[in-house]
């Protein structure tokens, strides 16, 4: 299982809407707004490195409102 934390930044005003659409995504396992740099952190678990990247570019950064995402894998030791 791979782990990916994605920070997503977007339209002022959208993030209550982009976090009830993220929540449906089924790799989503934790969404929040956050405050500072980035208004929205994601949590996601995939199967691999290319199902996160699928992820995040067909279905995260297509949302309407999504202005960018900077992912980080999570490394395993």
């Amino acid at each position: 299982m791979t782990i990916a934390y994605v920070l997503l930044n977007c339209d002022l005003g959208a993030e209550v809407d982009l976090v009830e659409k993220l929540n449906e995504i089924e790799q989503v396992k934790d969404v929040f707004e956050t405050i500072g740099t980035h208004d929205i952190m994601i949590k996601l678990e995939a199967e691999n490195f290319e199902k996160i990247r699928e992820i995040v570019s067909w279905n995260i950064q297509k949302l309407d409102k999504v202005r960018s995402t900077s992912t980080l894998i999570r490394k395993d030791n």
